[in-house]
């Protein structure tokens, strides 16, 4: 006997399960599948984002720095500290803890909607029929819906020159769970994973060097924010070189010899740890039945059209899994998007204003476009930049590092870009993709009254600089 569903969600990642709450919601018989297992064999949601990527990521960087600010020479005027302590496996648990009470809130939320969560493996077949393969069992229940969502997400590339033992050289996920602080770490990938591991095990203890195949420094951000970034992370001790090819590397009883090329020289690095942090692939190869012509794109990601429907009518993919930035709120807009649209309402998603995240120190944020991809479209920009430097808050909390830079249409004055490196950029950022969603100017955000003392300031103040109207700093125009 075959259960029938309005719509099947394969995968409970950010995408897959918000995607089902929204489906819900609406009145839609929903079923969400997923495979994910804990550390204790256990079914949980949330994908790789809750488990083994974002909040873990987010938990580890919030101990470390904590860590690393009560070590550190000059804690505060007038405070010191004697007697610090390392407990790494208390701090992996206090991790283990946030990411129960976040997943266990996913299967709350689930029960509370109605949604039939399924724990095993998915396979879609012709004519939307889902057959699900339980954990530890040959057995299959047969599904079928009037929608399938893939919400199946990514998982980290390989590379031959570095292969995986789980060990010693270990993807980004493994990079979460050490049990010891490794002496000498390597990362291959200044990318945002790398650098966000890399402050983690830095503050931590480790001597963390950074391999970047790349020669420029985080292609996609700002070139003004990137260089800023690359100044302060370098003060931090992390050894990040770039235009560095890993050529082989070489698993010894408990180390990693590693050949790297720079330039037309080979040297010899040797680590405690290797972690491989290259990126990420999406998983769309392992849960459709041979018969299923799902069409691919580039990379191996599903082939959507305007309404996320791939190539097979009445299944839809989000996420990780198709084309865009592999980022948790895209693929959560998507997932809303899609069950509106299933629901017979109209679903949107402005790709045009996501924005992206770095959760180091300082942190980095941008939305919209970046100065180089304005001049590479030849569209007429001013911009506006104001430090952190001149703000009174950051000031006051010993966070002056970073700036604000702010991009508008040379005539509109519309803002086609922000961009931000320093303290709370993640919470910053969030007023400028409002202000690109509403396709506000930077005379509306130079109007905008902002609490003082704050952090916001820096936005506003970059506002009124795009036409030499800041305050705090003396007006100077963007270098050409």
């Amino acid at each position: 006997m075959t259960t029938h569903y309005d719509t099947i969600i394969i995968g409970a990642g950010p995408a897959g399960y918000v995607c089902a709450i929204r489906c819900a919601q609406l009145g839609l018989k929903t079923a969400c599948i997923d495979s994910w297992l804990d550390d204790n064999k256990q079914p949980v949601l949330g994908g790789t984002c809750l488990n083994a990527g974002c909040i873990p990521s987010k938990a580890l960087l919030r101990s470390s720095e904590h860590f690393d600010t009560l070590k550190g020479p000059g804690l505060h005027p007038g405070i010191t500290l004697t007697g610090l302590d390392l407990d790494l496996d208390a701090v992996q648990a206090d991790k283990h803890r946030i990411i129960s009470e976040l997943t266990g809130g996913i299967a709350s939320l689930f029960k509370a909607n109605g949604i039939e969560w399924i724990a095993g493996h998915a396979t879609l077949h012709p004519e939307r029929q889902v057959h699900v393969r339980h954990h530890g069992s040959k057995k299959e229940d047969k599904l079928s819906a009037d929608h399938v969502v893939i919400a199946t997400g990514s998982r980290p590339i390989d590379i031959p020159a570095a292969r995986l033992d789980g060990n010693l050289i270990v993807d980004s996920e493994g990079a979460l769970s050490f049990d010891s602080v490794p002496e000498r770490l390597g990362i291959i990938g200044a990318g945002v994973i790398g650098l966000e591991m890399g402050s983690v095990w830095s503050r931590f203890g480790s001597e963390v060097t950074l391999l970047e195949a790349q020669d420029v420094f985080l292609p996609p951000v700002d070139r003004d924010v990137a260089a800023i970034a690359l100044a302060e992370f370098r003060k931090q001790n992390l050894d990040i070189r770039l235009g560095t090819r890993v050529m082989k590397s070489t698993v010894q009883e408990k180390t990693v010899t590693v050949v790297i090329k720079q330039g037309d020289e080979e040297h010899e690095l040797e680590f405690d740890k290797l972690v491989v942090a290259v990126g990420r692939r999406p998983c769309s190869d392992e849960f459709v039945a041979p018969e299923v012509e799902l069409a691919l794109e580039q990379g191996g990601c599903i082939h959507v059209d305007e309404n996320w429907e791939t190539s097979v009518p009445g299944v839809y993919a989000i996420g990780d899994v198709i084309l865009g930035p592999m980022l948790a709120h895209k693929g959560s807009a998507e997932g809303i998007a899609v069950a509106e649209i299933l629901a017979g309402q109209q679903g949107e998603v402005n790709y045009d204003s996501i924005p992206g995240v770095i959760y180091t120190d300082p942190e980095l944020a941008w939305t919209g476009k970046s100065e180089q991809e304005l001049r590479n479209a030849d569209i007429p920009f001013r911009c506006g930049r104001f430090p952190f430097a001149a703000s009174g808050r950051a000031r006051a909390m010993g966070k002056t590092s970073g700036m604000v830079k702010m991009l508008v249409h040379q005539d509109s004055d519309e803002i086609l870009g922000v961009h931000i490196v320093g303290e709370n950029a993640s919470e910053l950022i969030a007023e400028a993709v409002l202000a690109m969603e509403y396709k506000a100017t930077s005379e509306d955000l130079a109007m905008t009254i902002h609490a003082h003392p704050t952090l916001s300031e820096a936005l506003h103040e970059a506002a009124l600089a795009v036409n030499g109207e800041a305050i705090h700093i003396a007006n100077r125009p963007c270098p050409k």
